[in-house]
């Protein structure tokens, strides 16, 4: 298992790691890490891996190994690989993980504003999108944006803290998420929380108050299904 630094601090920009194993791919497994691995609609992080005498190692993304827990980062094409046992230095691309932290968070008021469940959402940098299992006619674009862009002037706190399995099956209406659910089975779920506007479980990386998001736009509502409305959002 990976120590993943960022669930604690996700403005944590670099850190000092073991390198534990190259996989069977290529992919660089380190003892613990401030690269954030895919899932949750969130990209994973990409960034650089620095060597005690000065190499430099691309990192093109982060993903989970099969086991879920164990991170990997992808080198990108050519990289010469560090080696098990070696002290790196991992470095964020900060300007996108600070993007997806600004988006995934500004998905999180979406989802608040809107009392439907969760059927599927993707974030990126400037831009996320969230879909709904509602009927479109009770979506107002406008009316939409105007409160999205309130609660991000209310500059609300967003803190995490964890609860365990047990506390998380007692509350599922926690869980707004169709087609994806929090991880269980380790014994504790971390809950992300937006002052009196939003509590649900999450993994992905979030910035500390809502007025970091910036102004946001609702650029479209698409129908994708009988009951399935697709809400894209733009952050500047």
């Amino acid at each position: 298992m990976t120590d993943a630094l960022f669930r604690n601090d996700p403005y944590l920009k670099t850190c000092e790691a073991s390198v534990v194993a190259i996989n069977e791919r290529g992919g660089v497994v380190l003892d613990k890490t401030v690269f954030y691995a895919t899932g949750g609609g969130q990209p994973g992080d990409r960034g650089s891996l620095k060597s005690a005498d000065g190499r430099q190692f691309e990192i093109a993304t982060t993903v989970y190994d099969n086991d879920k827990t164990t991170i990997v980062h992808v080198p990108g094409e050519g990289a010469r690989l560090p080696k098990p046992g070696e002290l790196v230095t991992c470095a964020l691309d900060w300007e996108q993980r600070l993007a997806h932290m600004r988006t995934h968070t500004c998905l999180h008021l979406l989802c608040s504003l809107i009392d439907a469940p969760v059927t599927g959402g993707q974030i990126s940098a400037g831009r996320g999108r969230l879909d709904f299992d509602i009927p479109e006619a009770v979506l107002d674009k406008e009316a939409l944006m105007a409160a999205l862009n309130q609660l991000i002037d209310d500059d609300r706190s967003v803190t995490a803290r964890w609860i365990t399995d047990a506390e998380l099956a007692a509350q599922p209406e926690l869980v707004r998420t169709m087609a994806v659910k929090p991880p269980m089975g380790s014994g504790q779920v971390r809950l992300i929380e937006i002052a009196d506007c939003d509590l649900q479980p999450c993994g992905g990386t979030h910035v500390a108050r809502t007025g970091e998001i910036g102004r946001a736009t609702v650029t479209k509502i698409e129908k994708k299904g009988a009951r399935n409305r697709r809400v894209r959002v733009e952050i500047d």
